[in-house]
């Protein structure tokens, strides 16, 4: 595959056949844990304390806004090699609000691409939710909704599950942006909170499949689990095999990097590939539209990477522990190219 040229403001991607050659059309959509995003104001019943100015990270308005401009750098950058308007859209986690969304997209990087912003306030002790952004360009929303995740213990609270419907270039698209429970106690003790998490995710798809078979749906997110885990192959019911993608089971393109030892965060010596997007097999034969899964990237640019010591490789975070860092976030972001034939619309 050679890199795209840009006709008449369309990029194309030109890829060998055999002895012929095809051009398609791409579109790009990704996922960004933004890792803690908070603004400055003390928000009532939220847990934020620790980013207000005063607290011992010292939260300002100059560290808020230097976050929002290399978060902007970053997602400006994704993609770009691929689409000259890079992302249609991008789920996130981690955000405070609504305002910390809208403050992002018109940071200078972004300004110029007019991103939209879809966020619905959750009930997560510390705050932080998932969201959406997209170019109205190129994706444009007509439904949303939050689905809250109810577990038998009422004191336990979680970020919701976001589902987003909208039109990517004529293709009907439904997006469920996600953020399941931490591994905090534990990874064997938490885990009954991821399965409840994923059995949510699978309600919301069945629910979407059930009114289409055809459905063309992207479930992503960050999810505390990796492709391997038994919350995502058996109770989300994504597989790593494109021909086991057939009666509503997805296919997760992350679990061949995950199998090399790719990942998007890292903890003690290990990487774990948490930021996850699968697809419906309607995204992978291409049947109910035009768009199909073409592939994947982890966008792990040496840029975001700690440079030095025994961090060295890491995600440059923004803070550890208290001490400022002055990078990005903790999890690498991630993003499927999806295209279409371009010979299809005459697009040459």
């Amino acid at each position: 595959m050679r890199l795209p040229s840009t006709l008449l403001g369309i990029a194309l991607l030109t890829v060998a056949c055999g002895q012929t050659k095809q051009e398609y059309v791409p579109a790009l959509v990704g996922f960004y844990n933004l890792e803690n995003l908070y603004d400055t104001l003390d928000a009532p019943g939220v847990d934020d304390a620790e980013f207000l100015p005063g607290s011992a990270k010292q939260w300002g308005s100059k560290r808020y806004f230097r976050k929002l401009d290399k978060l902007a750098n970053v997602i400006s950058a994704m993609g770009k090699d691929l689409h000259p308007q890079g992302l249609a859209l991008l789920g996130v986690s981690e955000v405070e609000n609504r305002t910390v969304l809208e403050d992002l997209v018109k940071r200078a990087p972004l300004k110029d691409r007019h991103y939209q912003v879809v966020h619905v306030d959750g009930p997560d002790r510390r705050g932080v939710d998932v969201g959406l952004i997209h170019n109205p360009e190129l994706f444009k929303v007509y439904a949303h909704k939050s689905y809250r995740l109810h577990m038998a213990d009422t004191s336990f609270r979680t970020r919701d599950q976001l589902l987003v419907s909208g039109v990517l270039d004529g293709d009907t698209v439904h997006v469920i942006v996600a953020h399941w429970p931490s591994r905090r106690g534990g990874e064997k003790a938490s885990a009954p909170n991821r399965k409840a998490a994923a059995e949510l995710g699978r309600h919301i798809i069945d629910s979407l499949l059930a009114r289409r078979a055809d459905a063309r749906i992207l479930y992503m997110g960050d999810l505390n689990d990796d492709p391997v885990n038994v919350s995502v192959t058996r109770f989300l019911r994504a597989s790593g095999d494109k021909t086991k993608a057939v009666d509503g089971t997805f296919f997760n393109p992350m679990h061949t990097p995950y199998q090399k030892g790719i990942g998007t965060l890292a903890w003690r010596d290990s990487w774990n590939l948490f930021d996850q997007i699968c697809i419906s097999p309607a995204l992978v034969s291409g049947t109910g539209g035009q768009y199909k899964y073409y592939g994947v990237r982890i966008f792990n640019e040496p840029y975001l990477k700690q440079q030095d010591g025994n961090f060295a490789g890491y995600p440059s975070r923004t803070f550890v522990g208290d001490t400022y860092q002055d990078g990005y976030s903790d999890h690498f972001p991630v993003f499927l190219v999806l295209v279409r034939d371009a010979a299809s619309t005459g697009e040459r």
